[in-house]
């Protein structure tokens, strides 16, 4: 009979041996060679530019169109003309990483860039693209209250007025971030197609900063209309004011910080004209300004050139201002006005004993006054920058995101 050795004996046994022999697989050793790839393997980097435009794109940002930057790499070379040969300087950073053109280029422009970049090893990628820039009747701009670096009251919103009808409202939303410093939510509202507006649940939190990120750059907005506005501005909530007029007591309470301050008698709307009721805040403030009534639906009942500390509270011209031509009776005890509140004043607004100078004084635009017990409806939250009478529940569903 054949016989054949134990194999599984003798494999167990060489395995036993090479442990009490300290067998160990060294660093660096054959197995390891065999994992590594061969050194000529390693390939170098290629560099790789980035562009803002692509070859034959239209409506390309006029700010960042002809900006290039380069990784794993540096710029060697970059050409930058117009189709009809004009070159366009640009600057190059110390890093030779990012090259920019020196100054905007022209709306409505074709360009053709040529970008070279190459790294240490002398491997270089090269990009060539022609576009076309966004032409000044393609774009659509924002205007925005309120104003970079102010100081206002707690009722103000953040409102963009935009010079196109919006139909991608959830892309051109997306792009704009307000953020509070409170860290209350803040959530937009459209009002039509054409404006926006932002606020929290509840006022801001006074003396809170409130920062506002614009990145509507490129943003399609609507067929023919793209944004350009790429900027960020703060403005900063002051003390809590909330000013209460009382229609049919006659009566104003200004309350700050909690605290009431003052209370001034006032004259409101007459029966045939009142006042709206609601939350109204302050959008604007004149130390003089002419009431024409013609403006307002009440054409030959008063034309007043010089009111003075006129305080703006709706679009449609409902103010808070000093009276001069009212007897002094009026005040606290009827309401004679065309749908304004009036407060005691002097002609010319240079006694600052008058009711009318001092609520002035001590008013910031985006203070709130809230009327109530008048004779007529709640004001529209878009009549003005009044959507704090709008319930929280239908604001946010007024947001495209």
């Amino acid at each position: 009979m054949h016989r054949t050795r134990p194999a599984p004996a003798l494999a167990v046994l060489s395995i036993s041996l090479c442990l009490l022999a300290g067998c160990s697989t060294a660093p660096g050793d054959a197995n390891d060679r065999a994992k590594a790839p061969p050194a000529d393997a390693q390939a170098t980097v290629t560099p790789r530019i980035h562009l803002n435009a692509a070859d034959g794109q239209r409506h390309v940002s006029v700010e960042r169109g002809g900006r290039v930057t380069v990784e794993a790499g540096r710029i060697t070379k970059v050409t930058l003309t117009t189709a009809a040969g004009r070159t366009v300087g640009g600057e190059l950073t110390p890093d030779k990483r990012t090259w920019a053109p020196d100054a905007a280029l022209g709306h409505g422009t074709a360009y053709r860039l040529t970008v070279v970049a190459a790294n240490d090893d002398g491997r270089e990628e090269t990009k060539r693209i022609a576009f076309t820039t966004l032409a000044e009747t393609d774009r659509f701009t924002g205007t925005f209250t309120p104003n970079n670096g102010s100081t206002v009251g707690v009722g103000m919103p953040v409102s963009f007025t935009f010079d196109k009808a919006i139909t991608d409202k959830k892309a051109v939303e997306a792009a704009i971030e307000v953020s509070p410093s409170s860290g209350q939510p803040v959530v937009g509202h459209w009002f039509g197609t054409q404006r926006l507006d932002f606020r929290p649940q509840h006022y801001w939190k006074a003396h809170s900063t409130v920062t506002v990120g614009i990145r509507l750059d490129g943003v399609k907005g609507a067929e023919g209309a793209y944004g350009e506005q790429n900027k960020t501005l703060r403005f900063t909530v002051g003390r809590s004011q909330v000013s209460t007029v009382d229609a049919s007591a006659h009566r104003m309470t200004v309350v700050r910080d909690g605290k009431a301050l003052k209370t001034i008698p006032i004259t409101a709307g007459a029966k045939n004209s009142p006042t709206w009721n609601g939350q109204m805040v302050i959008s604007q403030k004149l130390i003089t300004t002419r009431m024409d009534g013609a403006t307002v639906g009440f054409a030959g009942e008063y034309d007043i050139p010089d009111v003075p500390h006129a305080m703006r509270l709706s679009t449609s011209g409902t103010f808070i201002h000093g009276n001069y031509w009212g007897a002094d009776a009026v005040f606290g005890r009827s309401n004679i006005s065309h749908g304004c509140v009036g407060l005691n004043d002097a002609r010319g607004g240079d006694d600052p004993g008058q009711d009318g100078a001092w609520f002035y004084d001590h008013s910031l635009v985006g203070d709130v006054v809230v009327v109530q017990n008048s004779n007529d409806k709640t004001i529209a939250p878009d009549n003005g920058l009044n959507g704090w009478n709008m319930p929280w529940n239908q604001w946010k569903a007024g947001s495209a995101r």
